[in-house]
């Protein structure tokens, strides 16, 4: 294994990644999940100077990134990937003192850009985990959160579990384990939204509510501590209602009305999003199913369904 530090450009050992004459060098991989928004978002403490405190909801769809080692045909393309994903490389490559060998780029993503489901954050976790495989390193965690701290406020969706997380100061508070999940209905509203451009409005928001985000947090980490869905989306149910009094959603008001008309356990939202939707600790039935989408064809919204968490 090649240590930290080098400068001298990686080389692969011999016979790899080629797999032998002839033979097409093998693509390379990372992957990382995406979100429905956030169960909760808010202060972690009541008080003057908030931080600002999420868990995030991870969903069963993702964000791919692909490199295949060898000589590209044609002149040298740049990556399909955005600028983040691009500065993360960058700076993985300097912090290891590497030369990316020739090859190709490509990606492919679930997750819709702009909308709550993390999809920034997962294209830069998902490229990173790419280019430790391609150089045969162990993935490094700490190595990870400081290329992330370098580009963005981020979503713990460097996790194989939910987590209580300071967006702003990329810290995992505790470890919420993968006791929880949930099946949900959502629908996904017009627009998008620029969390660093209405970061100074939400620190306002949890000022003045401070004390009930703190009755919040602590109704949803009982939740998860005793294992009980039902509670957690009660209390996600509570965060998404505090939520609506800075950055509406113009479904949450009907989606709130009409969830005991569904059986529907909580409602939850992109806090810094356009997702809005329903939680179900059973999963909905045929009719049921039925019954949502032509709810939300009434409001003027597709409906989609998927699952969250990892109970």
């Amino acid at each position: 294994m090649r240590e930290a530090g080098s400068r001298e450009p990686y080389r692969f050992p011999a016979g790899s990644p080629s797999g032998g004459p002839g033979r097409a060098a093998p693509a390379v991989s990372g992957v990382c999940h995406g979100t429905l928004g956030e169960l909760y978002q808010g202060p972690l403490h009541a008080g003057p100077d908030p931080d600002i405190a999420v868990v995030s909801f991870p969903v069963d769809r993702h964000s791919w990134v692909y490199f295949t080692p060898g000589p590209a045909a044609g002149p040298p393309q740049p990556p399909p990937f955005g600028e983040k994903s691009a500065t993360a490389v960058g700076l993985f490559l300097e912090h290891y003192g590497l030369t990316l060998p020739p090859g190709r780029w490509s990606t492919h993503s679930d997750l819709r850009v702009g909308v709550g489901m993390a999809s920034s954050t997962a294209d830069i976790v998902a490229t990173l985990r790419c280019l430790f495989r391609v150089f045969c390193l162990p993935c490094d965690t700490d190595v990870l959160l400081g290329i992330l701290a370098a580009i963005e406020r981020a979503d713990s969706v460097f996790l194989d579990e939910f987590a209580l997380h300071l967006s702003g100061r990329h810290r995992v508070v505790r470890r919420l384990g993968t006791d929880i999940g949930f099946h949900t209905a959502f629908v996904t509203e017009p627009g998008t939204v620029d969390t660093a451009a209405v970061t100074t409005v939400l620190l306002d928001h949890y000022r003045r509510r401070g004390e009930e985000y703190e009755r919040c947090l602590t109704d949803l980490l009982k939740g998860f501590g005793s294992g009980d869905p039902a509670a957690v989306a009660r209390a996600a149910t509570g965060s998404a209602a505090l939520s609506q009094q800075v950055l509406p959603k113009a479904t949450f008001d009907d989606l709130l009305a009409h969830r005991e008309r569904f059986g529907a356990d909580g409602v939850f939202v992109a806090h810094t999003g356009c997702l809005s939707g329903y939680l179900f600790t059973r999963r909905p039935g045929a009719g049921l199913k039925s019954d949502l989408s032509a709810f939300f064809h009434s409001l003027g919204h597709q409906c989609s369904f998927a699952q969250g968490g990892y109970g």
